[in-house]
């Protein structure tokens, strides 16, 4: 069984785990005058070379401090998300950050979660070695919560 954990903004990333392996891969974006957005197409592909048994998606949730046009970029990579999954007929369930985090015990901030993927997947620690890699982390831990919460892998 492989879950596919995505963080799904701009600088997200896409964590496929087994329970042996993780393998990342980097949010696909191209350019679109001058604006970064998802390459649907590449993650199309990536999702049909990679097929999971369930997605968990990070979902996405309003935050005081977040611009319009961000708020709404987040919302509509979910939607992308859901939109590619259910067409692919591959099963998804959405996540809300305060609950994955809470039970994989990482805190709200983001180099944080560098930290506590470290520590519970610490063969893998080499795949987030920067700050900005903390996307990375993230779809990490949130495959990770996935794979303990789906009762097949029990």
């Amino acid at each position: 069984m492989t879950i596919l954990g995505i963080d799904n903004g701009l600088k997200g990333c896409l964590a496929f785990y087994d329970g042996k392996e993780l393998m990342l891969y980097d949010m696909p974006v191209v350019s679109i005058k001058d604006r970064s957005v998802l390459d649907i197409h590449q993650i199309i592909h990536r999702l049909k070379m990679d097929v999971p048994s369930h997605v968990f998606i990070e979902k996405t949730t309003p935050m005081p401090k977040v611009s319009g046009l961000t708020g709404y970029s987040m919302g509509h990579s979910e939607g992308i998300f859901e939109g590619i999954l259910a067409a692919l007929e591959i099963p998804y369930t959405l996540i809300r950050p305060a609950i994955w985090k809470k039970t994989m015990g990482c805190p709200a901030d983001k180099d944080a979660a560098r930290m506590r993927a470290s520590q519970l997947l610490p063969s893998q620690s080499h795949q987030w070695p920067l700050k900005k890699h903390d996307g990375r982390a993230e779809s990490a831990l949130i495959a990770l919560y996935g794979f303990n919460k789906t009762p097949a892998s029990s």
